[in-house]
């Protein structure tokens, strides 16, 4: 499928998702604007805040974008009982942006009005110009046109890192970015990241030319307060978005999942069976970065998703490996109801356990069917893993003494990109997920771990208490779905969706139909 045949057959859903890109950074620039001006004016009257506030500032752009959103989505703040910080979604989201933005909108309002000329200022005084009347009707005048500039930056700056924002389920087309990069499909990921590109290019030109266009006359006056006003009139605005967005999920189980494939399929799975089953509305909340569903589920702003007991064991509740897969479920059942009121039901059946892949004419070349084979091949190969399998504790340095590895290089890159590069040659052995569709897709091989060095993963769906209290008909349903997939079956739903390119809501429609459930 071309880009224009995609775009062709999905321009609603373009639609909608740059809209939601155009929300994010309108409204994120129009409060850096109202945050910074003002902030910028103020260091000018107070140059001993320049340090301090711009160097805030400027940490602000080196902190990684999902790490930001890992730490305002704990937090929980309110103002006239609108929460306006916290959570997941465009809230959060926009806040981040305001952060990201306030650097050069902050600095170039300080560096416009201070460049003014002493004497003009003086000749101002002399006429009888209070400072107020030197601020509308001299400093500023002068220095919009240096202010727009860091407007320019801003905004483009916004354009970019909005992208990263569906990671927290706040919309926009970084959706299709994080899609293509999970499977592997350059379409999708143009998709995103040319409309994107291009409302960069046009919001740029267009303050440019605002830019350009600035006359320093005595109107001036009037658009700058005109200017003021109207950011105060969009912040009001934002706030009364905000609080729509806060309530649009009242009265609604909300179903998230992490950002990829086969976590989709599972939260479509588990919410097309809680609606089908119980009748009770849903709202989904997929592709969520990182730890970030955790951290959702723990904040209230989810109320199920499914979690891999490995990884809550290790990640999550930094315990020691274990495998046992029923002392592990035991361990992590057990933890996560005392410390986050949280319970985990019945498992789904299937173990997506850390895979080692290597290209199926390789494997049939040196005959490897074991890790320890290709540990006696690998002295001349290059490795490429994830960044998860490279700082985990059951991860490469525990996984290469054990096995006695030693490759030639050792690349780390996002994981959705390691399948992509061994098809390509540029590495020859990587760490995948065992469930993976992208396996039948392009051949490859896994590799059995003979020392049983990983942990188990079983996929288990995981529900905050207070949810099960108040819809007990949700633990039936999730009773139903206990032991519902094999690996074999996980693997085939997954590459219907990254080898097939069908749409997970499709598939998960048609496997509960399958299996009898929610019909």
């Amino acid at each position: 499928m071309t880009l224009f045949e995609f775009f062709s057959r999905n321009a609603r859903e373009l639609l909608t998702l740059t809209f939601e890109h155009l929300f994010l950074v309108v409204v994120s620039t129009g409060i850096a604007i109202l945050i910074g001006v003002p902030l910028g004016i103020l260091l000018t009257r107070k140059p001993s805040l320049s340090k301090p506030v711009l160097g805030f500032a400027n940490i602000m752009q080196t902190v990684p974008s999902l790490a930001l959103f890992g730490f305002l989505i704990p937090l929980n703040i309110y103002l006239f009982h609108v929460k306006i910080v916290g959570g997941i979604g465009a809230r959060t989201a926009i806040v981040a942006l305001v952060l990201y933005a306030l650097l050069p909108i902050i600095r170039n309002t300080f560096t416009g009005i201070s460049s003014v000329d002493p004497a003009i200022r003086d000749a101002g005084r002399g006429m009888g110009m209070t400072d107020r009347q030197l601020l509308f009707q001299v400093e500023l005048p002068l220095a919009l046109g240096v202010i727009i500039a860091g407007v320019r930056v801003a905004t483009v700056i916004c354009v970019g890192t909005a992208t990263i924002a569906a990671a927290i389920d706040a919309g926009g087309l970084g959706r299709y970015i994080f899609r293509g990069l999970r499977a592997n499909d350059n379409v999708l990921i143009l998709a995103g990241a040319v409309p994107a590109a291009l409302i960069a290019m046009g919001a740029d030109l267009a303050l440019g030319y605002v830019e350009r266009t600035i006359q320093f006359s005595s109107a001036v006056k009037a658009k700058s307060r005109r200017l003021l006003w109207s950011s105060v009139v969009g912040l009001l605005a934002f706030l009364g978005v905000a609080y729509f967005f806060a309530g649009k999920s009242a009265g609604r189980i909300a179903v998230g999942s992490k950002d990829f494939t086969e976590q989709v399929i599972l939260g479509e799975i588990l919410a097309q069976a809680i609606e089908g089953e119980t009748g009770l509305p849903v709202v989904r909340r997929f592709d969520l970065g990182g730890n970030l569903a955790h951290e959702a589920l723990v904040a209230g702003e989810i109320d199920l998703y499914v979690e891999y007991t490995g990884t809550a064991l290790l990640a999550i509740l930094k315990s020691p490996p274990l495998t046992d897969p029923s002392e592990v479920l035991r361990r992590v059942k057990s933890e996560y109801a005392r410390r986050f009121n949280l319970e985990w039901t019945e498992p789904l059946g299937f173990n997506n356990t850390f895979a080692i892949l290597v290209r199926g004419e390789d494997a049939k070349k040196f005959n490897l069917k074991t890790i320890s084979d290709a540990a006696k091949v690998s002295a001349q190969w290059r490795a490429g893993f994830g960044q998860d399998f490279m700082s985990r504790a059951d991860g490469y340095p525990g996984f290469a003494r054990t096995y006695g590895f030693h490759f030639e290089e050792t690349r780390e890159m996002d994981l959705s990109l390691t399948y992509r590069a061994l098809v390509d040659k540029q590495v020859d052995l990587i760490a995948g997920n065992s469930t993976d569709g992208l396996i039948s897709r392009y051949g490859l091989v896994q590799l059995e771990d003979d020392r049983h060095y990983f942990p188990p993963y079983d996929a288990v769906p995981v529900v905050r208490q207070v949810t099960l209290e108040a819809h007990p008909e949700i633990g039936t349903t999730l009773k139903q779905l206990g032991g519902i997939l094999t690996v074999d079956e996980m693997r085939k739903l997954n590459y219907a969706v990254d080898g097939e390119k069908r749409q997970p809501r499709d598939v998960a429609q048609e496997f509960l139909r399958l299996k009898g459930i929610a019909r």
